[in-house]
């Protein structure tokens, strides 16, 4: 990417989504003219339009079909020959949809896990709790809602969920209330009946039904599952110097991404002089893995849903892929 280039100022300005960390993400990828890259999370098309920008054909990746819908209207995804090519599809399926394209392998790939701005804005798609609505959390718009999850889940079934993915620790107390509570329909009555559990008060200064509503939603939407198969078909994709680059905003997706890249790196933990030597490190498929990248002060004033997103990126080498997981 050239020094001229300023990615933040290739987001239109009436666009419902700021792309987050998109400087260093974009300085991550190093487009190039006639680079392939990936976007698996199109969303709103912010780092999209930043590798367009630096010449590069990208394959964008969204489940949502309005996202799809409208970034068929861009002037990139028209003609015989489109630089934008959109897949409406889920990014675990990647290496299949190249495939199909006729494409082997890719000089970067992004993702930028969770739910978009543009999803929470949209009350109607009942993400938020911050307006009430139809409870429904489905990125695909297809498949159960989160009302058929706790209309018709067991009890312990909701308190594992609360507890494994919104580390809620009263989810048995939650999960108790909700199941009480049924039929629960809208984003509003589901919220009351968290606070109601948990005691909230007005004054409190984070609401309780956060850690809740982000459980059901992972979960509705399989997004740990995801990311766990899209991390591995980005290795297989990656032609060695391929970038990674990958944005998350919960410790649990952190972790995983973490994780994921330590054991891709070879990095195996030091034994102790008490136990036998381990045995060798595998070859590393990436190399370069960087530290825990956060936005600045100066990001976080103009945007502040960034928060809690962390960049991790690396690099591919040329060890052949490890047995790729399926989603």
């Amino acid at each position: 990417m050239s020094a001229e280039l300023d990615p933040v100022a290739l987001t239109p300005a009436d666009a419902p989504h700021i792309p987050v960390l998109i400087a260093e993400v974009i300085a991550a990828l190093a487009p190039r003219p006639g680079a392939v890259m990936i976007d698996g999370t199109f969303g709103a098309g912010g780092y999209t339009r930043a590798l367009l920008a630096a010449g590069a054909t990208v394959h964008a990746f969204d489940r949502d079909p309005d996202a799809i819908r409208n970034g068929r209207l861009w002037p990139e995804a028209q003609g015989e020959n489109p630089r934008l090519i959109l897949h409406p599809r889920r990014f675990s399926e990647m290496a299949e949809a190249m495939a199909e394209a006729g494409v082997a392998h890719v000089d970067g790939v992004t993702l930028d896990i969770g739910v978009s701005s543009m999803q929470l804005d949209q009350a109607e798609r009942g993400f938020s709790f911050s307006m009430d609505a139809a409870l429904d959390m489905r990125m695909e718009q297809d498949g159960p809602s989160a009302a058929d999850f706790v209309n018709t889940a067991e009890e312990s079934e909701i308190a594992d969920v609360l507890f494994r993915y919104g580390e809620e620790r009263q989810s048995r107390r939650v999960a108790r209330f909700i199941v009480g509570a049924r039929p629960i329909e809208t984003t509003g009555q589901l919220a009351n009946v968290i606070r109601r559990a948990l005691g909230h008060k007005p004054h409190m200064p984070k609401d309780p039904a956060t850690r809740s509503f982000q459980a059901i939603r992972i979960h509705v939407n399989d997004e740990l599952g995801e990311l766990e198969a899209a991390m591995s078909a980005a290795e297989a994709l990656l032609a060695p110097e391929g970038k990674l680059a990958i944005v998350s905003f919960h410790s649990l997706e952190d972790r995983m991404v973490k994780q994921y890249l330590k054991a891709a790196s070879g990095d195996v933990p030091a034994t102790s002089r008490y136990v036998p030597i381990a045995a060798e490190a595998p070859p590393a498929v990436f190399t370069k893995v960087s530290k825990a990248i956060r936005p600045s002060q100066e990001e976080l004033d103009r945007n502040p849903r960034a928060r809690s997103a962390t960049l991790r990126h690396a690099t591919r080498t040329i060890t052949p892929a490890r047995l790729r997981r399926s989603a």
